[in-house]
């Protein structure tokens, strides 16, 4: 029988080692960033939310465009 804790293990590796999880780790870490940025110059936090939006409508096409371009 098989042990779930395993399974559960080996998938969270596989997970971590994707191209697609990594990609959208990259992402998530941009956003966090752009909301830290975003927050200092409101002077309050803006929120995931509203940063995620912002980011999405003012940087991710060409964030996406450098990451795909070959360095």
């Amino acid at each position: 029988m098989l042990n779930p804790g395993n399974d559960s293990s080996s998938t969270n590796d596989l997970l971590k080692h994707s191209s697609l999880y990594r990609e959208f780790q990259a992402e998530r870490e941009e956003i966090l960033r752009h909301k830290w940025l975003e927050s200092e110059k409101a002077g309050k936090d803006i929120g995931f939310e509203q940063a995620l939006t912002d980011w999405i409508i003012k940087h991710r096409s060409n964030w996406r465009k450098m990451r795909q371009s070959p360095p």
